[in-house]
């Protein structure tokens, strides 16, 4: 059975109780039929909503994308039809024998109620799988994104490539910083290489010329003395 018909039997017998339930209370009470109609109508609304509601939330879950999602609005319209058509039309058959049931001929039943039924079921429906929808696409907007398969594997080769981009000069700063250790720890004296200061070296020794005398001979530095 197909989903759009299945919620049209559903909400069609729903309808017809509804509307059992309201011939008898206006039978018990006239002046509050206004009330009372707008208060079922509500009821009925709010039962179409969490269905509704149930089917966007369940959408939602099985198909994150949005593109990919099941066209919930035809499948509520054609819910929507069903249930306005068939409640008309068991309406009308059960009002042959319960006189206290407020229906109108049958060709009102299959064209206004008929339409209004529809329309109720439709936009209560397609508001709520909205509101499903939307409730579950926040809760993935506060998870952080995973990717699977190929996706998974092109973000890990970005993420590689901007390291290796970043570690170049990451690597030239250790190199130079080590190379300043090194050169520091060469000149200090704890690595046992310390400056000494090497005297100069002695001065040459004065040569004194030796005098030459009238005979042709030398006098040698210490010959005055004797």
């Amino acid at each position: 059975m197909s989903k759009w018909f299945l919620r049209g039997l559903v909400f069609a017998a729903l309808m017809v109780v509804i509307r059992l339930i309201q011939g008898v209370l206006i039978n018990a009470f006239e002046a509050q039929a206004g009330l009372i109609s707008l208060i079922l109508m509500i009821l009925f609304v709010i039962a179409v909503m969490v269905w509704g509601h149930s089917d966007g939330r369940a959408d939602a879950r099985a198909n994150p994308d949005p593109d990919r999602r099941e066209d919930l609005a035809m499948t509520w319209l054609g819910a929507g039809l069903v249930a306005g058509v068939l409640s008309g039309v068991v309406s009308w058959l059960i009002a042959l024998v319960d006189k206290a049931l407020y229906v109108s001929t049958l060709l009102n039943e299959l064209t206004s109620f008929a339409a209004f039924t529809a329309l109720l079921v439709f936009a209560s429906a397609v508001a709520a799988v909205t509101l499903g929808r939307r409730r579950v696409d926040k809760d993935y907007e506060k998870q952080p994104m995973r990717h699977h398969g190929l996706a998974a594997q092109d973000e890990a080769a970005t993420t590689d490539v901007f390291a290796t981009v970043g570690a170049a000069p990451v690597a030239a700063e250790e190199t130079a910083s080590a190379q300043a250790d090194a050169d520091a720890t060469l000149a200090g004296p704890a690595a046992g290489f310390t400056t000494e200061e090497y005297p100069a070296e002695n001065e040459a020794a004065t040569t004194e010329i030796p005098a030459v005398t009238d005979d042709g001979g030398e006098t040698q530095p210490g010959d005055s003395a004797r």
